[in-house]
């Protein structure tokens, strides 16, 4: 009879429930935006932005990035970002004032400084 009452206790409880509370758990993660920095070769650094919201559009931003910083920089597409979503590369370290063009309301997008993460050395 205790056989019987276990089986129906696995009936009842979802095994792939917890999992999926996890994948919730990192669709509120993938609403922040983070900025990183990864070396290259020397001195060389790459400033990566990921986790801009899709209202807007990524290429006018990177046209106005790379004017205003002086770079050069790319877009990243999902296929290539493995799941990361499109993602900014900047050539150079403009972790900072990437923060700043985000957070402005006049010139930059208005974005809540909260949903910045900054990340690197």
């Amino acid at each position: 009879m205790s056989g019987a009452t276990e089986i129906q206790n696995l009936k009842s409880r979802d095994p792939f429930a917890e999992a999926d509370e996890d994948s919730g758990q990192t669709t509120q993660t993938q609403e922040y935006i983070h900025i990183r920095i990864q070396q290259r070769n020397g001195r060389k650094t790459l400033t990566t932005v990921q986790g801009i919201p899709a209202k807007f559009d990524h290429k006018k931003i990177l046209k106005v990035i790379k004017k205003e910083f002086a770079c050069n920089g790319t877009i990243i597409s999902d296929t290539e970002s493995k799941g990361m979503g499109e993602v900014i590369q900047l050539q150079g370290d403009h972790r900072i004032k990437i923060r700043d063009f985000l957070v402005d309301n006049e010139s930059g997008l208005g974005l809540d400084d909260k949903t910045i993460k900054i990340h690197g050395f």
